[in-house]
Parts: structure tokens; sequence; C-alpha cells
């Protein structure tokens, strides 16, 4: 009988008071794909944190392969033959593949006068490329790189070191398009054939049925099931309500009405930026949601960042409550009244060595200031603990670096942000990348908030998130807005016309 890769009996952790994890066992096969579930705070992240040396049990014990796992460092679980792909890996930009993977381990001896060998790396990447084929040419820069390939060069990276059999992967697929994601899919089914054992943490459940072997739910800090995909379509359970351990009620809120519609808020026509995107034009009032679905290179992302001034537009016009607006930076779009939330909130929308009240009031420091512009720090600190509720930020400490809180806390973090700059206009493009389905329904639910007495408009690669938010909504489609007379899509519709070009193929 096979030896696991890990087995877990009893696990625990605490934190002062607060129980992180209570008595978990788990096991880990040789070669298998296991995915971890779990809302933020369930403890699923705890357990990564212990296997990969971060943070210590307090009780029970873990098995790597039958050996007894005694960790105190990621050092100590390198050695036992762990390695960890972060969410965000850190990568040199100007680096290549091949100095990246071996990043810290360029000569084959180490000493102070070693020098790097580029020849003798290139062949060690090439060998690594023998036992695990994948598409990609490690000379280019990182830099150069898609998403995709730079995920694989730091899944290189961590299984490059000498006797790695588990590898464990926080989220690899959040900034991925659907191909992008076909092709690290291959390339972890490679190293599962190869022996390599995979813990796989997702907030996408979709991906779990098609990629994991098995999956484990926690929830409240204790692991409540383990399961096959196939057992869950055999009792035709939902992973969401295992999650959460209730019944998903509407995981988006009602719909507005168009007795509920105010003023005219945005008018766009004819919006053009390069080869981008061209002739856009849409009207956008308060009381509603408008979407707007496309697939990565769609022209989403510079459609919203023309709207906020952060790039000019080629031709077209803006107008603002009636008045044309010119937009030639996000200082001028916040003044006249525009808010985006990014989708790359680490590098776009937070500053992240910042306390959260910090991030919170920086959007509007006008509100945020006195007398000589000096900061009202106490009544920061007040709305900053306020729009942490709203958002239900976890945990609530609202003086913490922004670094410190988890990915799907730093995009509520963004979010309060918005709250507190008081918008006509809040632009959200993909809210929702990287948090978990409990939290998604609390942030739609602010959505529909706003728009109460905002205009808000949803851009996002995901077309269940597009459709199920919105009022109304259509497609961009390689530059080109694809839209019913209407604008009144079915899901279908705006799926097709989001990845063909054409809603009438639905």
């Amino acid at each position: 009988m096979t030896v696991p890769a890990i087995s877990a009996r009893a696990v625990s952790k605490r934190f002062g008071p607060i129980s992180a994890l209570s008595d978990v066992d788990f096991v880990l096969e040789t070669g298998e794909v296991h995915a971890l579930l779990g809302v933020n705070g369930a403890g699923k992240s705890t357990f990564i944190k212990i296997l990969s040396g971060v943070y210590a049990k307090d009780e029970g014990t873990i098995e790597i392969a039958g050996e007894g796992f005694d960790c105190r460092n990621p050092k100590d679980a390198i050695r036992y033959g762990i390695a960890t792909v972060q969410q965000h890996p850190e990568l040199v930009a100007d680096f290549t593949g091949y100095e990246n993977i071996f990043l810290g381990r360029e000569a084959a001896t180490a000493s102070f006068t070693a020098r790097m060998d580029r020849t003798a790396l290139q062949r060690r990447g090439d060998a690594l490329l023998s036992r695990f084929p994948v598409e990609i040419d490690l000379s280019r820069t990182i830099q150069d790189m898609s998403a995709v390939e730079r995920e694989i060069v730091a899944i290189l990276q961590a299984i490059a070191g000498e006797n790695i059999r588990i590898l464990i992967l926080d989220e690899p697929t959040s900034t991925l398009t659907e191909v992008e994601k076909a092709v690290l899919f291959r390339l972890m089914k490679t190293l599962r054939t190869s022996g390599i054992s995979i813990l796989y943490i997702t907030h996408r459940l979709e991906e779990v049925m098609e990629i994991a072997d098995r999956f484990s739910v926690f929830r409240g800090g204790r692991m409540i099931a383990t399961m096959t995909p196939d057992e869950v379509r055999e009792k035709n359970l939902s992973l969401a309500e295992l999650m959460l351990g209730e019944t998903m009620g509407a995981v988006f809120p009602k719909k507005g009405e168009p007795a509920d519609l105010g003023e005219l808020v945005l008018n766009v026509r004819g919006l053009r930026h390069g080869r981008l995107f061209s002739n856009i034009g849409f009207q956008l009032q308060r009381g509603e949601i408008l979407g707007i679905f496309g697939l990565v290179g769609s022209g989403i992302d510079e459609l919203s960042k023309v709207l906020y001034g952060a790039l000019s537009k080629d031709m077209g016009e803006i107008e603002l409550k009636g008045e044309k607006v010119s937009l030639r930076s996000p200082r001028d779009s916040l003044k006249a009244g525009i808010f985006l939330v990014p989708g790359d909130r680490r590098i776009e929308g937070l500053a992240l060595a910042q306390s959260a009240i910090f991030n919170t009031t920086l959007a509007n420091l006008g509100r945020a200031s006195g007398f000589a512009g000096f900061l009202k720090r106490s009544v920061n600190k007040l709305k900053s603990v306020e729009y942490a509720g709203r958002v239900a930020l976890n945990p609530p400490n609202v003086t913490m670096p922004v670094s410190g809180f988890s990915g799907g806390n730093q995009q509520k973090i963004v979010i309060a942000k918005g709250l507190f700059a008081d918008a006509d206009v809040y632009i959200f493009v993909e809210p929702t990348v990287g948090v978990d389905i409990g939290a998604r329904a609390k942030l739609y639910g602010l959505m529909r908030e706003l728009s109460r007495t905002a205009g808000v408009i949803v851009m996002s690669t995901d077309c269940d998130e597009v459709h199920g938010i919105s009022d109304r909504s259509f497609a961009l489609y390689k530059g080109r807005q694809i839209a019913s007379p209407g604008t009144i899509f079915t899901r279908n519709q705006l799926l097709m016309a989001g990845i063909m070009g054409d809603a009438h193929h639905a």
C-alpha cells in the first residue's frame, strides 16, 4: 500500500483565545491533486502555513511520506520536499525564465566567489523541461511573458529544488484566461503523473470539479468533508453550501426596477483608444448597474482606464451629469465623481505597506483632511472602522498594514476606499477575483447599495457575474461593442457575444 504524501491527525492551532484550527485530520495521496475549499477565515490558509513552515502547529501529528514532520520555517518545509507557489509569485521582471527558476541557486556550488554559468543554467532549465514538458521560451524575460508563462516559471522555480514531492498552489488561475488555464492544468496533470502531489487552493468552484481528484472543505477551523467530484455529482451536492454550512440563497441581490432610475450620470459616445477598442457608447443612470463582459484582451481593462483618466482617449465624448468632461488623469476623474475599483488591486489599487485607514481615505483626501490640510486621524479611523464593517473585513483591524490581509480582504479594502470616495459613478473591474463565495454575496449587495445613489459599472471576464449583477449588459469582443438594441441579453447571448462576437449563436 502506498504511503500518503501527507498524513495529518488532530492538528490544532490557536492564536490567543481564537481557535484557527481544531482537530484537523487530512490525507494527501501520492500523485493526487487535492483542492482545499473554505470561506475566508475557515482555516485552510492556517493549515497551509503550517505545512509550508510559516506557523508551527500547537497539537497533533503530521507525517510526510511516513516521516515525522518537525517544521520550524519555510526552509525546513523545502527540506521535507514541500514547495509553495503564492497567489502573486515574486519574480524578477527583467531576469529571464532560466534566471528566475534558479534564483539564488545559479552556481553549481555554494560559494561566495562562485560565478554564474549561463550555459549551465540553460542546460539545467532544459533538463527540468524534459521532465515536465510545457511549451515556454525560458530565454525571454518575465516582463515579456504572459500571465500563464509567469505562473509556469514560478512552478518550475518551486519544483527545481531537490526532492520536491508536494506542491502547494494558491489561487494560480486568478489572472488567467480560459485558454491559459488549460495550459496550466496540462502542466498540473504532468506533475501528478510524475508523482508530485498537489494541494490546490481556489475560490473558483468549477475548477475543483475539473482538475481535482478529491477536495476537502474547511469550515470554522474544522475539516468537515473530504469527497471526490464524482460523489458531488452523484449526490447532487452544492460545494458552496458545503462551505457555508447553509442553503445558498440568491448570491446576487434583487435587480433594480425602472421606477428606481434617477438622473443620467454618464453618457459615453464614440469612444476610441488606439486599436484596443473603438466606437464605444452607452448611458448610465443612478439606480442601475451596467454590466460589460469581455475576455482578457477584449478591451475592458483599457476602457475602464480611459473612463478613469489613466489612459487618454483618441476620439469620443464623455458627459458627466450633462456636462462634457476632459479626464486627463485619475485625479480629474476623482474630482469629477468617478471612482475605479481596478482589476489588479495590488499594483493599481492599494498601498500595501500602509494601513487600511490610510488606504480607505486615500481617494478623498479633501474629506479626510481638516484645517491646513492636516488629516483628521480620529474621524478617519472611525470612518474606516464603519466601512470595514460594511465590507465585512476580516480581521476588522484597520490599523494593520494591507499586506497582512488575504487577497479577498484586500479587495474589500479597495471597495471601502470607494465608499469613502462618495462618487457619482463607480467602475468595478474583476470585483471578486480571489474572494470566496460567502463574501461575494456581501460585495454584490454593496454594489447594489451603491447603485441606489450612484451609477455602477461592472466589467468582468466572468459572464455569470456580469449577467447576475447587472440590470443591463453588453459585451466587448476584440475591442468591438456587441449589444442588442435594448442591451438586454440572456446569459447565453452575453456569453456568445463575448467569446464569438455574435449573440445570435446562443
